[in-house]
């Protein structure tokens, strides 16, 4: 009976030590000492995550409440709810919210994801249950522009392109290359890569950064660039998010034109619409944007352009016929200042005159530099207008080498999309030669592969699932390149299984998970991609799987 007193002590300290455990891991449990059942929690798990996310001290804020947004996107066909949006006020905001879910390991089922304009297609800046960072919070620190012999640009990720554009033409500068649609953040296409029709000049956006400030999925604070932390520069860029989070960037800026000639002119004929588009993308005096696009059964299509464009010949552009036909539209610029304007017009017709177009659909404009590159948000505005912008986006983005681009195109254009397309479909070839890869980019194994875009739209379309219907048409293209050994790789990639995932880094797989495992040991950030997923144990550490 003497031995009692000292019993009871050991039972109680083994208790303390175990309650305050499950009070630092966030869990109130009902104990039962007499019972050998498991514990169980007495608290919602997600109540655990708001009373976990509140306690941070931030200059901004969670909001756990109206965060149904933070479930849709441009693509508008994957929705995941998350539990919390953060409104970041500071970098710090980020670093804070990520190291606490990195340090509380597997008893916060969270991960993260940052959310730009919201222009994703497939979910991928969602995080299902989890945080998404609203990037855009971040915006109204200062762009700081430094105008010397090799200009730059200091600006937020969370910054629109478009605010870019518009501040640094206050200094007559502008970066070099640019996405097509310019309302998307620093940090979004900077995690893809930002390709447009300056890219066979200049690379792709992530190939014109001199440095990156990232939030790791450790939540550590790390500046980097060519020469300071490498690995984790190139990483980032073009790395799906899998690596960090860009909250700042250095841009590589040049000087900017005041105005553009802007041409378009048809081809019936593919071959030869790809001859010209290569020459003029290996040429060294050549046009400054080189993008080209597929019209497939469009009635009119020279009237239409004639709200924008002037006819070279308009008598003979009169009698030119687009009806069921399938045609292939060059479309090019050439930057200039007024007082350049015959210059540029000499260079522009020794150019076109090396090109086999058809003579009556040449059609040209001039417009200002911002009014050219914001060219897209014109025809955003008419379709919000009319209800159809957030509608689903089907797109389907890949990069096909040049050797097998005839071939490709007699199957999709000639067969699977012979008779109608639902929305835009952008193809031009690109120089390998400009991208850098040390990135986490991938591309095709030739010198010149295209980006062929199919910017599908699923319009309302009573008792037909329309949605349906486009994506079953993606993947008969898919099929089709698998099935031909085409060799593509996808831009803006979505596949659902590690093994789809290690088939599209190829050589980079290794180098892929290896960083990964660096920056982002617990899969935290961007789960949506489905490259990684955390896999959740009783010891006190998670790890990353890719099984």
């Amino acid at each position: 009976m003497g031995s009692a007193p000292m019993w009871f002590l050991k039972q109680s300290t083994a208790f303390i030590r175990l309650f305050i455990v499950l009070l630092l891991s966030g869990i109130t449990a009902n104990i039962d000492l007499g019972s050998n059942l498991p514990l169980k929690s007495s608290v919602d798990p997600n109540q655990n995550i708001t009373f976990s996310l509140k306690a941070l001290n931030l200059n901004g804020r969670f909001i756990f409440h109206d965060i149904h947004h933070a479930a849709k996107d441009f693509g508008n066909y994957h929705h995941y709810l998350p539990s919390a949006i953060l409104r970041p006020k500071t970098v710090s905001d980020i670093a804070t919210t990520i190291k606490h879910v990195f340090q509380m390991g597997p008893s916060l089922n969270l991960t993260v994801a940052a959310r730009g304009h919201g222009h994703a297609l497939q979910g991928q800046a969602q995080a299902p249950d989890g945080v998404v960072i609203d990037m855009e919070a971040l915006k109204g620190q200062q762009l700081r522009i430094h105008n010397g012999k090799v200009p730059y640009l200091d600006v937020p990720g969370g910054e629109l392109w478009i605010n870019v554009l518009q501040e640094c033409l206050k200094y007559g500068l502008a970066p070099k290359s640019w996405t097509d649609y310019l309302y998307l953040t620093v940090g979004g296409t900077l995690s893809n890569a930002g390709i447009s029709g300056q890219a066979f000049r200049h690379g792709p956006q992530i190939s014109n950064v001199h440095q990156l400030e990232i939030v790791t999925g450790k939540g550590e604070v790390v500046t980097c660039s060519e020469k300071q932390n490498a690995d984790l520069f190139y990483g980032v860029l073009g790395g799906l998010g899998q690596f960090g989070i860009i909250t700042r960037a250095r841009i590589s800026l040049e000087k900017a034109p005041k105005m553009v000639k802007w041409i378009r002119v048809l081809y019936s004929n593919f071959s030869v619409f790809a001859k010209d588009q290569e020459l003029l993308i290996s040429s060294e005096k050549t046009f400054d944007y080189i993008e080209g696009f597929v019209i497939i059964n469009r009635t009119g299509i020279l009237n239409n352009w004639r709200s924008s464009f002037n006819p070279q010949d308009p008598l003979q552009a009169s009698y030119f016929r687009s009806d069921g036909r399938t045609l292939f539209c060059l479309e090019l610029t050439k930057n200039y200042d007024s007082e350049e304007t015959d210059i540029m017009n000499q260079e522009v017709e020794s150019l076109l005159s090396q090109l086999s177009y058809i003579p009556s659909t040449l059609f040209t404009s001039e417009v200002t530099y911002l009014e050219f590159l914001d060219r897209v948000h014109d025809s955003e505005m008419k379709l919000r207008s009319k209800g159809l912008w957030e509608i689903p986006h089907p797109w389907l983005n890949l990069l096909i080498p040049r050797t097998q681009i005839h071939n490709f195109a007699q199957e999709v254009f000639g067969s699977i999309l012979k008779d109608h397309s639902s929305g835009p479909i952008l193809i031009y070839p690109l120089n390998k030669s400009k991208w850098d890869n040390r990135t986490s980019a991938v591309t095709p194994d030739e010198n010149i592969f295209y980006l062929v875009a199919f910017l599908s739209s699923a319009l309302p379309s009573s008792g037909f699932d329309m949605l349906g219907h486009l994506l079953n048409k993606n993947k008969r293209i898919l099929d089709f390149c698998e099935r031909a050994n085409i060799g593509m790789k996808q831009y803006l990639p979505h596949y659902t299984t590690p093994k789809d995932w290690q088939a599209h880094f190829g050589s980079q797989w290794e180098t892929f998970v290896q960083r990964k495992s660096s920056y982002d040991p617990m899969a935290i950030l961007a789960p949506m991609h489905r490259i990684f997923q955390r896999q959740y144990h009783s010891h006190d550490a998670d790890t990353i799987s890719i099984s």
